[in-house]
């Protein structure tokens, strides 16, 4: 090589350094934009073709290379709509190649961007600081399911979310083993349950309201001598309880034996194995028999029962007339005799809301022989009068075991036609969940729930929306409800340093870069921003060495520049 080519080889290097020095200006001018992805310089030596022994040094030829697959900083943002990409992955753009009545038409081929400053403009689209219109997938808010699989420009609306009428009411609690009811008296089996004396209807379920078994003798002319009233001497009157042991009591005077019928009733009142299940009294001279719940059944025999009035054999409970419902002119008595089962507000298909008042009644208990069992109401009509319907039953018995569990065991109850002020909400179910309902001792005697919800809501309209974790727009609604409205879909590419950067940190595929693949494994940060992943450092390292090597370049042109005068001289 020459001193021309020395020259020629400077000025490359001239040339080069320059080239490098703009890529360094454009990253430090862009240190602060969303997303950007620097340029760095490299060098490439040009060699002569030439012998190797003649060989030397030639010029140097400067390129870009993109850090493209080179990740900047995430950090919080202040909008919902801003998102960064967390991982490798561009999102699908597209910009307008016109518009028509104030909206933009698009038409053009898609772009990639990982600039997330997307916000919604005045028509309803989500556009990037840059001017590009973000693409992706329709979501049904109604089930939640994707329905396209083409990105696409949609454009978001502020329609109204439909009411949806109540169905199910997670109703989730302890009821207490003995509730405080008014005139409730722990020390007395029986007396916090509910009865129905004096009620236009009895309320209770017909298996709840079942008539406890009873049965009444025929009255003594001298109730103060038996034997004188046609009851024979040594004449026996027999009598079990469910089966148990059979008790026999004999009529007379003689000793263990009894001839009055107050001495009838105090033995058989006294007897252990009849108590549990069977109470005894002397109605009128006449020797009344009753069972003490509505489970008890009696079986009465021997010689004196026919004497005494009594129908041998034995006696069980009567079908019930439970009525299900409390009328208005019983309810003052029906609040003192049942506890609150709180409150819950449900929707109709209209989305009114509708306050649903519960109560409990204690029907049966295991203290006075038979199993502890409630039932439940609701507030059909808190306006009603005289005999109409104030309170309904749900139509179920909840019986409970000595552990306090529901047998059977129940997760859910349907309380079919469930109607509030003539607004009948159809079909409401209970969600009772597993072991969700107990029963348990309380201190207060009142009833505690652990949940009380449901599953209705009124209409809604969009006050905000945001990026959730999944890569989805949410909006959010005034009725509390939320719904995904677009699914925003990555791409990568096999080489995505190939790709041709546009204005604005959006590029286009190229050969080398290949086609865009739907999907990736990077996740969507919301309310955040991927920073430049310029390095203000390294870019200050890079101009010192960048201005050294041009300085030199530049002695290297001046040597040149004299020797050539020198030669010129030789001349002259």
């Amino acid at each position: 090589m020459g001193i021309f080519g020395a020259l020629t080889t400077a000025v490359s290097g001239l040339q080069a350094q320059s080239f490098a020095l703009s890529n360094i200006s454009g990253n430090i001018a862009n240190s602060q934009t969303t997303a950007y992805k620097r340029k760095d310089t490299s060098f490439t030596d040009l060699i002569p073709d030439d012998l190797p022994s003649k060989q030397n040094s030639g010029s140097v030829l400067a390129q870009s290379i993109s850090t493209n697959n080179v990740q900047g900083d995430i950090q919080t943002a202040s909008k919902d709509t801003y998102m960064a990409i967390n991982g490798d992955g561009f999102f699908v753009v597209s910009k307008p190649t016109s518009t028509s009545d104030n909206k933009p038409v698009f038409g053009g081929s898609d772009l990639y961007t990982r600039r997330g400053d997307f916000s919604l403009d005045k028509n309803g689209y989500l556009v990037n600081g840059a001017g590009y219109y973000l693409k992706a997938l329709p979501v049904d808010s109604a089930t939640g399911n994707v329905t396209g699989n083409v990105p696409q420009v949609i454009q978001l609306t502020n329609n109204i979310l439909p009411a949806r009428a109540s169905s199910s009411v997670t109703y989730q609690g302890n009821l207490p083993a003995f509730p405080g009811v008014s005139g409730a008296d722990s020390t007395e089996p029986g007396s916090e349950l509910f009865n129905p004396v004096g009620y236009v209807a009895d309320p209770r379920t017909p298996a709840t309201s079942m008539i406890a078994a009873s049965a009444s003798g025929a009255v003594m002319t001298t109730p103060s001598n038996l034997v004188g009233s046609g009851v024979g001497d040594g004449d026996t009157l027999t009598l079990s309880v469910n089966g148990g042991a059979t008790k026999t009591f004999t009529i007379g005077t003689g000793a263990g034996q009894y001839n009055t019928l107050d001495e009838l009733v105090q033995a058989i009142a006294s007897d252990s194995d009849l108590s549990s299940g069977l109470t005894v009294d002397n109605d009128g001279n006449a020797l009344a028999l009753n069972g003490s719940n509505i489970n008890a059944k009696f079986t009465i025999g021997g010689s004196a029962a026919t004497a005494l009035g009594l129908t041998a054999g034995t006696v069980s409970p009567t079908a019930g007339t439970g009525a299900g419902y409390v009328a208005a002119k019983d309810s003052d008595d029906f609040l003192k005799q049942s506890i609150s089962g709180q409150a819950v507000t449900v929707y109709d298909s209209q989305g009114s809301a509708v306050s649903v008042q519960f109560r409990w009644a204690k029907v049966n208990d295991a203290a006075t022989g038979g199993q502890d069992t409630w039932n439940l109401f609701y507030q059909t009509n808190p306006n009603a009068t005289g005999t109409a319907p104030e309170w309904t039953n749900v139509g179920t018995d909840f019986t409970f075991n000595a552990q306090g569990q529901l047998t059977p065991p129940t997760t859910s109850v349907d309380i079919p036609n469930l109607t509030v002020n003539n607004d009948n909400l159809g079909t409401l179910s209970l969600n009772l969940g597993k072991a969700g309902l107990t029963q348990y001792a309380d201190a207060n005697g009142t009833v505690s729930m652990t949940a009380l919800t449901q599953d209705g809501y009124p209409a809604g309209t969009v006050t905000r929306v945001s990026i959730n974790g999944d890569g989805r727009l949410t909006a959010y609604y005034s009725n509390g409800q939320t719904a995904d409205l677009l699914d925003i879909p990555l791409v990568t590419f096999t080489a995505p340093d190939q790709l041709q950067e546009q204005d604005g940190g959006a590029f286009a595929a190229t050969y080398g870069s290949g086609q865009a693949i739907p999907g990736s494994t990077a996740s969507i940060a919301g309310g955040s921003l991927e920073s430049s992943n310029t390095d203000i450092s390294d870019e200050f390292t890079k101009l010192i060495t960048t201005q050294e090597a041009y300085s030199a370049n530049t002695r290297i042109v001046t040597t040149s520049n004299s020797m050539l005068q020198d030669t010129l001289n030789m001349i002259r």
